[in-house]
């Protein structure tokens, strides 16, 4: 048993040899009926082929799913397709996210006695006047805290990206990897860094590390918030079993209160960071990586709400009970 769908190039310059139908199987999937045009069109890599519904023309992005299952499909007997050029994997991409703020860390706090001393009489007038113990040479307390719980926050995103999370598609266009890493090696990385280690940031004048009451939420925060983000992470990565396709409302830890707690998570553990470093950039950061986890957390919600109807509990609140 099998099914004949119209196929039409998205695109006036679309792909060459594209077949005007296509025949599948009852249980194709997105990817299968990407390997099948690739095959058609002699494309080397079936991930240049995307897929998209004829109504909306939103692509169809979750490789696993069954293109029988897509109503708008089925109901007008046709897809669209597109080249989007060479591929690279979600994966990699998201390595190389997050490997910039592991480099510009460790690369300002061991240039600090070289790189400060040198612009400070420039600045002198405009910031404030380094604390002897941040004039000494060495990080203070706090800024080592701070070292250690930005460290520990990518190398945990990093180990993640390697070991936990599975992605819905298999790759992304290659030049989107430009535009995804500028965010996290710019804002966490090479401006944030550049502040934090300054003998003159709010880092360094800073007391001694705990000695605040900043320092002790900020630390329960970062601890609370990094746990239970990587519990949610988890827990989404095993959601379904192997061999399975079917989606699944996600529940537990944090699904109760929002549609994605691993991002409710993720700023209660920025939070904890910026209560710690006291950094301006850092909430430049979060703030900015907030309205895109906003963005993609109603995304998700929608998402439920028409594939699962009544049975999922709609959510008033994508990522911040009451907030956001």
């Amino acid at each position: 048993m099998g099914y004949t769908l119209k196929v039409t190039n998205r695109s006036r310059k679309g792909l060459k040899g594209l077949p005007p139908t296509i025949e599948l199987p009852d249980d194709a999937t997105v990817e299968f009926t990407k390997k099948e045009i690739a095959r058609a069109t002699r494309t080397s890599d079936f991930n240049r082929i995307g897929i998209f519904d004829p109504v909306s023309k939103k692509t169809l992005k979750d490789r696993n799913a069954v293109v029988r299952e897509q109503e708008p499909v089925m109901k007008h007997g046709e897809i669209i397709v597109k080249d989007l050029g060479p591929q690279i994997s979600w994966r990699l991409v998201y390595l190389c996210e997050y490997f910039g703020p592991l480099v510009f860390h460790p690369f300002f706090a061991g240039v600090r006695n070289h790189l400060y001393p040198a612009v400070y009489p420039y600045l002198k007038g405009i910031v404030p006047t380094p604390t002897p113990a941040a004039a000494s040479g060495a990080l203070t307390s706090v800024q080592q805290a701070a070292f250690l719980m930005i460290m520990a926050h990518f190398v945990k995103r990093e180990v993640e990206v390697l070991f936990v999370h599975k992605f819905s598609a298999n790759t992304m266009p290659a030049a989107f990897i430009v535009r995804n890493s500028l965010f996290y090696w710019a804002f966490a990385g090479l401006l944030g860094a550049l502040e934090i280690y300054a003998p003159f940031s709010p880092a360094a004048q800073a007391g001694a590390f705990l000695s605040s009451p900043l320092d002790v939420v900020g630390l329960a925060l970062y601890v609370f918030g990094e746990l239970c983000n990587a519990n949610v992470h988890w827990y989404l990565s095993t959601l379904r079993k192997p061999g399975e396709t079917a989606r699944k409302i996600p529940t537990g830890l944090g699904f109760s209160l929002v549609t994605c707690p691993n991002y409710m998570f993720e700023i209660i553990a920025w939070i904890g960071i910026i209560l710690v470093t006291r950094s301006p950039t850092l909430v430049v950061f979060i703030s900015i990586g907030s309205y895109f986890m906003y963005i993609w957390g109603w995304g998700k919600e929608k998402a439920y709400r028409k594939e699962f109807g009544d049975k999922y509990k709609k959510k008033r609140s994508v990522m911040l009970p009451g907030l956001l």
